[in-house]
């Protein structure tokens, strides 16, 4: 791909030396959506590096910003800050958050945040559409090619790999194939599975997440290359992150953990087990978008399996241990980025 093909304006993102970041410390609000005038008014949100105010309203009208963390960290309300004050579009970087079937238990923005600024990619696949990287990636040339300024926020740090890094172009995976590996997970598990990849992808890949290992084995077992081989073949990035602010929020461990608490306290609150309940006459097992943080717990108690409070404390302990990976992975893949340590 040419400098030209890029799709945010080529000259606009200008390629400039990245600096070196400190950590800096910014509040970050409870979870909750403010109104478009709320948001205007912290347009002087800052942050404090090394005893230094640093102004995020700093960064360039007209520069890309990437903002990625783990679960709960404010990374929604940091985007929207930063809209508020300097303009552009916020362009979701989640792999739940694409399902028109969920609003509370991914987080996605409320329809007021939705409506008071500009967002894309939220909401707008079905669940059971097949969606990938490669969809992502294609729809986020599409956005780039309107001309406002992207603000790309979310936690799937595969999309953002695929953004700053490029991403193979794999054939699409045959439905039959995929059927075939949705049966595979669920009758022999996910060690069988991981078994059966090919030594350079399986040294690649998450093989804790059921997710990324179908995929591996539904590209082998669809194409005879093994993904990691595919990847060797990748072409240039669409938006390399020196052309952006690439901002990763990580925040304490008790910070977060204390957050995630009280953020799925306000999604019961709001009805996150009515949404369930509403899906679960559809419900598929292994369904990339059954995969929600708390809906598989939420699922069991409404099945009879378990008391109200025990999935509340469940899906608590998952949002939990998701967090942690998404952590350790950020801090290991992402580490030319900003640090910004919410508080």
């Amino acid at each position: 791909m040419s400098e030209n093909q890029t799709g945010y304006n080529g000259e606009a993102a200008v390629s400039r030396k990245r600096r070196s970041c400190p950590a800096v410390t910014v509040g970050v609000s409870h979870p909750r959506r403010a109104s478009a005038a709320s948001l205007r008014k912290r347009r002087g949100l800052r942050a404090e590096a090394l005893g230094t105010d640093v102004a995020l309203s700093d960064i360039p009208s007209d520069r890309p910003v990437l903002i990625a963390g783990p679960t709960a960290s404010g990374k929604s309300a940091l985007a929207e800050t930063i809209v508020a004050a300097g303009g552009g579009v916020i362009v979701n970087a989640d792999a739940l958050q694409v399902y028109d079937c969920w609003r509370l238990l991914t987080a996605r923005p409320a329809a007021a945040a939705e409506a008071a600024l500009p967002h894309r990619l939220y909401g707008h696949v079905g669940r059971e559409q097949a969606y990938s990287a490669g969809h992502w990636l294609r729809e986020v040339r599409s956005v780039l090619a309107e001309g406002l300024r992207p603000v790309i926020v979310g936690g799937t740090g595969l999309y953002f790999m695929a953004l700053t890094e490029g991403l193979a172009e794999v054939p699409p995976i045959p439905s039959g194939i995929r059927a075939e590996a949705d049966s595979r997970l669920r009758d022999a598990g996910l060690g069988a599975m991981t078994a059966e990849l090919d030594p350079a992808t399986a040294a690649r890949i998450d093989l804790r997440n059921p997710a990324r290992v179908q995929r591996a084995w539904e590209v082998l077992r669809a194409t005879g290359r093994g993904l990691a081989d595919w990847q060797a073949d990748t072409g240039p990035p669409l938006l390399p992150p020196d052309r952006a602010e690439a901002l990763l929020l990580d925040p304490g461990r008790d910070w977060l953990a204390a957050r995630i608490d009280r953020r799925f306290d306000a999604m019961m609150a709001a009805g996150a087990l009515d949404e369930v309940r509403a899906l679960l006459p559809v419900w598929r097992t292994n369904a990339p978008w059954t995969r929600a943080i708390g809906a598989p717990e939420l699922a069991a108690h409404l099945r009879g399996q378990c008391s109200l409070p025990q999935a509340v404390a469940a899906a608590k302990t998952a949002s939990r241990q998701y967090a942690k990976r998404q952590r350790t992975w950020f801090r290991s893949r992402m580490a030319s980025w900003q640090r910004i340590v919410p508080a």
